[in-house]
């Protein structure tokens, strides 16, 4: 069989798809906490509590996402007509997350609660169906690691504008009003997304599909995801690497003002993390197909983990410290390119076990893990922060003590943990995971 060839803009729409899908939630991510915090005046633990329980809602949520793929057939397929039809929602909804009201705390915390739940739920219609099309895209695996080096560096410049360019564009637009900037930030990012997901609807095609009957039942469906090895490992890699992602992303402002004494160093470690993955989009393909999905990905969280390890010991130097920091993100990023890939491989391994794909239900896990991880770093640090007695402008040592150790020790656990998860890859058949 001749390999499958797409054409460059369908794997740049594609690749940018995830800028329209992420930038929005890579802003809340990065600076919802602080903006709670520090704008609002809204209580540490009780945002944490914010976050950790609207993403445990997503459990529900994300399964009947998926579900409801599964079961879609439209004029425009099964995955675009959610790309269409959540546009717009998606981009009022990311704007009105950065535009807390003038209320009392209480209605505050509800509205907050509200909106970043609302926010999860249409990410989820448009993550979701996201990532379900690329294996009905294509089923050579070359062209399948060159739309995951596409979407990571759709992932890099929404994590670049997402998350190093809003505090400068806040300033910028703001004009000292630091709500003002936010809410015109976010609404910038709004349209940036739009445009984004209107070109993966245009341009992108759903070529291979499951010509399963769609009245399929439910919890047999499930089972049969619990029981996939490679979904479950491609679930647990990302809760974890969310997780670390989430804690670093929510962590930094703090680490780089309070811990550091260094403010500026936000502008460099924050892009940091998108500069790696885009610069690891380029090569990390040509290394994954060299030395297997799997092997590949253990050995550069081997090598992540040492570098994060190491960053304690050198804070007193701080061109040392960014440099081992940059390094550790580039190899972390090659895992991401890996992960996009491995997830298409595990629908592969479900229809090869049986005997249907399940794109969207097997896609709503994988936006479980995305978002839970996220939430679970988010609101971890958030619960630090309030158990350490974090306050603006008052910060004591044991605050500082707990946010230099949770920012480095933190990241090497998980990092570790992500290492033993993704050894547990199944090699060969069925579906022939690499």
């Amino acid at each position: 069989m001749q390999p499958e060839k797409l054409g460059f803009a369908e794997r740049l729409s594609y690749g940018f798809g995830d800028m329209g899908t992420s930038l929005a939630y890579n802003m809340a991510s990065g600076f919802l906490l602080f903006y709670y915090t520090n704008v609002v005046g809204l209580p540490a633990a009780a945002v944490g509590t914010v976050f950790l329980v609207a993403r445990l809602l997503d459990a529900v949520i994300d399964a009947l996402v998926g579900i409801a793929v599964d079961k879609t057939r439209t004029r425009w397929g099964r995955t675009r007509v959610y790309f269409l039809c959540t546009a717009v929602p998606y981009a009022l909804v990311s704007v009105a997350v950065f535009h807390v009201p003038a209320w009392g705390q209480p209605a505050q915390l509800v509205y907050a609660f509200l909106t970043f739940k609302a926010l999860g739920i249409l990410m989820s219609c448009q993550a979701i169906p996201y990532t379900a099309l690329m294996p009905m895209m294509t089923l050579d695996r070359s062209e399948r690691l060159n739309l995951s080096g596409m979407r990571s560096i759709g992932t890099s410049v929404s994590v670049v504008l997402g998350a190093a360019a809003v505090m400068p564009l806040v300033a910028a637009l703001g004009g000292g009003d630091q709500q003002r900037g936010f809410t015109l930030v976010a609404a910038l990012f709004a349209a940036i997304g739009f445009a984004c997901t209107m070109m993966l609807f245009r341009n992108c095609r759903e070529r291979h599909h499951d010509h399963t009957s769609p009245d399929f039942a439910i919890l047999p469906a499930v089972k049969e995801m619990l029981h996939n090895r490679a979904w479950l490992v491609v679930f647990a890699s990302c809760l974890l690497y969310f997780a670390r992602f989430g804690m670093m992303m929510a962590a930094t402002a703090y680490f780089a003002i309070d811990v550091m004494g260094r403010p500026w160093m936000i502008s460099i470690m924050l892009p940091a993390v998108a500069g790696m993955l885009l610069l690891s989009a380029f090569f990390a393909p040509a290394i994954l197909a060299r030395t297997g999905t799997r092997n590949g990905a253990v050995a550069a969280l081997t090598i992540a983990a040492v570098l994060f390890a190491a960053l304690p010991f050198v804070q007193g130097h701080v061109a040392l410290f960014l440099a081992l920091y940059i390094a550790g993100c580039l190899a972390t990023s090659i895992t991401i390119t890996a992960t996009f890939a491995m997830f298409a491989e595990t629908v592969d391994y479900h229809e090869a076990k049986y005997g249907t794909r399940r794109e969207g239900l097997l896609s709503a896990g994988i936006s479980l893990s995305t978002k839970l991880g996220m939430a679970l770093g988010t609101a971890g640090f958030a619960y630090v922060l309030g158990a350490f007695g974090y306050a603006p402008g008052h910060v004591t040592d044991a605050a500082r003590q707990a946010i230099r150790w949770t920012y480095s020790g933190g990241s090497v656990v998980l990092l570790i943990a992500q290492t033993l998860v993704l050894m547990l890859w199944p090699a060969g058949r069925p579906g022939h995971p690499s």
